[in-house]
């Protein structure tokens, strides 16, 4: 799997496309909307004004511009796609909400950005199921904080993650690893919103990480778990008729919503 970069950039390039136009983006024309996502954050995540925040993984910048309405010092968003940074600059432009969009790959933004230059670092939905080694995550978003910030994270849970797809029987079953592994290669003709043309590079490689996996290597990176709520909703999807929508863009089991987390919020600081 060492080609993963090259083989998810290109996967990613090919959704940008559908994603401008399946993101209900002209909506940013008005000054005070947000993203489905921060909205749904803006009760864990409370005031961040005046901070300085890192968006990692921003893809084309919904979120990113959403956090730029909430009135911290700065926001930077860091994605490895040439393509939706254009389109997240064009957002933040058309919406009137400036962002510094910087772009690299994210084991290399310690390289790009100051060490410890930011009082916030935010990472949203589906962002580390596309990077391989958890602990080296932590380090770089530990190197990104200054002493005394924060990790805010609500990501796909894991059990999520290795969960199979939607079957005939309807039986929630596991198939994929939840414990961080070699990585798991799909090959899906469409992304997960509506589109009629296939993906271009429709090959992938995704990888799960466990819970404890994810906060052990933060811990060992120097941060302190400050937060942890598990959520019986997801922005998404995933699992077909089994879903039922729930508003605000969040979906939830039709039957026995208990029985399944679907997405966490994790908060860490770190030490001083």
């Amino acid at each position: 799997m060492s080609d993963y970069v090259e083989l998810n950039r290109a996967n990613w390039d090919s959704r940008v496309s559908h994603h401008v136009q399946g993101y209900g983006l002209d909506a940013f024309a008005d000054p005070s909307h947000l993203s489905d996502v921060v909205r749904f954050d803006l009760e864990l995540l409370g005031d961040v004004t005046g901070l300085d925040v890192v968006h990692l993984q921003c893809h084309i910048g919904t979120d990113t511009v959403s956090l730029a309405r909430r009135d911290p010092r700065r926001v930077v968003g860091v994605d490895f796609s040439a393509l939706a940074l254009a389109a997240a600059r064009e957002l933040s432009a058309a919406a009137a909400t400036p962002v510094d969009f910087v772009e690299c790959e994210l084991y290399d933004t310690l390289g790009v950005l100051e060490p410890a230059s930011f009082d916030l670092v935010y990472t949203g939905i589906g962002a580390l199921c596309w990077i391989p080694d958890i602990r080296g995550w932590a380090e770089v978003v530990s190197g990104l904080l200054r002493p005394g910030g924060r990790l805010f994270l609500r990501e796909g849970h894991p059990v999520l993650w290795a969960l199979d797809d939607p079957r005939p029987d309807g039986l929630l079953a596991l198939r994929y690893p939840y414990f961080e592994s070699a990585g798991v290669h799909f090959v899906e003709e469409h992304s997960y919103v509506e589109h009629d043309e296939p993906l271009a590079a429709p090959e992938s490689v995704s990888f799960n990480h466990g819970l404890g996996e994810i906060i052990t290597a933060l811990m060992d990176a120097g941060l302190h778990l400050s937060g942890l709520v598990e959520h019986r909703s997801v922005p998404w999807n995933p699992l077909g008729d089994a879903m039922v929508e729930v508003g605000a863009g969040e979906w939830a089991l039709k039957e026995g919503p208990e029985r399944l987390p679907l997405t966490y919020t994790l908060q860490a600081v770190k030490g001083d």
